[in-house]
């Protein structure tokens, strides 16, 4: 293969690298006609671009060969705020918590339920962003449940086997532990791992084994665990040794 082969990049790839979007969303403005090359719109998701390309999204010019400094942070996301960048209905959303102290234009790794609290993922490292939401790497995810009432051994192993939803089945998740507490009213804590991201898809599971949720939060993402030095709402900067770890959790080191 000759240099300029060498240097042939996907599109969506080059724009996720940019930090103007992850890859998913990369690909969407593609399909969209929201990306040009070379004054040219470009709709096929296959197309590859050189180092001397230019690209604009939405007007936005970007180069191929152009550095990014990535920023990852680790926000305790609160109930009652939305996963996004923006809301068309004005409420808040995550991007609005931190705007105020980062520059950069970031976005979610994923999504929390309007209602779940706890660690979500902040960055503009769209490469990593696709890796770590894409299914086929199977990243974990752990959760704490409260329940009202005991929850059954059986309906346990339900979630262990995997369960059939509305939108399929779910693959096996991983009961790491199980409080069952008779304080006042019967509650059950239980932490699961999933390396699933269906909407809603762990409140749904204990619905459909009879317990449902009222209290949902996000513990562990991948290599990384909440931070209980922080508060709902508060974030800080990932520090090296844990963007190694989420990178080497996707094959990125």
């Amino acid at each position: 293969m000759n240099d300029l082969g060498k240097q042939l990049e996907r599109l969506q790839k080059v724009i996720a690298r940019s930090g103007i979007a992850s890859r998913r969303h990369a690909e969407k403005l593609i399909i969209d006609g929201l990306v040009k090359v070379n004054g040219q719109v470009v709709t096929e998701l296959g197309t590859k671009v050189k180092d001397t390309d230019l690209i604009e999204v939405e007007g936005r010019k970007i180069f191929p060969s152009e550095k990014k400094r990535f920023v990852y942070y680790l926000l305790n996301k609160p109930e009652g705020v939305i996963t996004s960048a923006s809301d068309p209905e004005r409420r808040m959303t995550v991007i609005d918590l931190v705007r105020s102290k980062v520059k950069e234009r970031i976005f979610p790794v994923g999504r929390l339920d309007f209602d779940t609290r706890g660690l979500l993922l902040l960055t503009n490292d769209g490469e990593l962003t696709y890796r770590l939401t894409h299914p086929s790497y199977q990243v974990e995810k752990t959760y704490r449940v409260i329940l009202n009432g005991f929850i059954s051994d059986q309906a346990l192993n339900k979630l262990k086997d995997g369960l059939i939803l509305k939108d399929g089945l779910t693959s096996p998740a991983k009961i790491l532990q199980v409080k069952r507490i008779k304080k006042g009213d019967c509650l059950s804590i239980v932490e699961i791992t999933i390396h699933e991201g269906k909407n809603r898809q762990v409140r749904r599971m204990f619905e459909a084994v009879g317990y449902p949720i009222f209290y949902l939060e996000r513990i562990a993402f991948g290599p990384l665990r909440i931070d209980n030095k922080l508060k709902p709402g508060e974030f800080r900067p990932l520090n090296t040794a844990e963007v190694k770890a989420l990178k080497r959790e996707v094959g990125l080191v």
